[in-house]
């Protein structure tokens, strides 16, 4: 996932308000992240990460519900990456081929060792393992949502709910594999391998 949340696209003009709210939110991630990293999500506690950030405990409630936010934010960067690549991977060809160059552009942003820190994190978490699932039913939806966009016509709607959710699977799948041997390769090979088998058994 992407290293800060600020690499999401903001609007052509930001007001000063929003400004500084966006760079106040990346400044209490930034911090609880690397306060994760050093010291473990279950160590870390809410008044050391309001401390690394130059807040208050308050001002953390009014931006994050909890610190289980704040790990899981990286999804919500992934999610709108990957709904503007479906859009920019409109004309390759039939929906299963659109999802698949989509993920591979997104999980190529994707793939550092910085992300493999933070997915070891999540799953090492019984609250965020469970959320993590969550999140992929949330992801599987997203891709459909897209492919309902570019095929509008209702009689095609079980055919992309099928697409999605191979497509899901297909990339949960390759993601474990990646994680298993602790990113050494490029995350894009698992998903590509992910697809050709999918491809292979349908």
């Amino acid at each position: 996932m992407p290293d800060t949340l600020t690499k999401t696209r903001t609007p052509a003009k930001e007001g000063l308000r929003e400004r500084n709210r966006r760079q106040t939110l990346q400044r209490i991630a930034d911090a609880g992240m690397e306060l994760f990293l050093a010291n473990g999500f279950e160590a870390t506690t809410l008044d050391e990460i309001a401390a690394a950030a130059g807040i208050s405990r308050r001002t953390f409630f009014y931006y994050f519900k909890s610190k289980d936010d704040i790990l899981l934010a990286h999804i919500v960067t992934y999610d709108d990456a990957l709904r503007a690549s479906i859009r920019d991977h409109a004309a390759v060809g039939a929906p299963i081929d659109v999802v698949r160059e989509a993920l591979l552009e997104v999980s190529a942003r994707f793939q550092t060792a910085r992300t493999v820190a933070i997915s070891r994190l999540i799953r090492e978490s019984d609250v965020l393992s469970s959320r993590r699932h969550r999140n992929d039913l949330h992801r599987e939806q997203v891709i459909y949502d897209m492919l309902c966009e570019l095929w509008p016509a209702k009689d095609r709607r079980n055919r992309l709910r099928l697409v999605a959710m191979a497509s899901s699977g297909a990339l949960r799948i390759a993601v474990d594999a990646w994680l298993e041997q602790g990113g050494k390769r490029q995350l894009t090979k698992f998903v590509q391998n992910a697809f050709a088998n999918l491809k292979a058994a349908i």
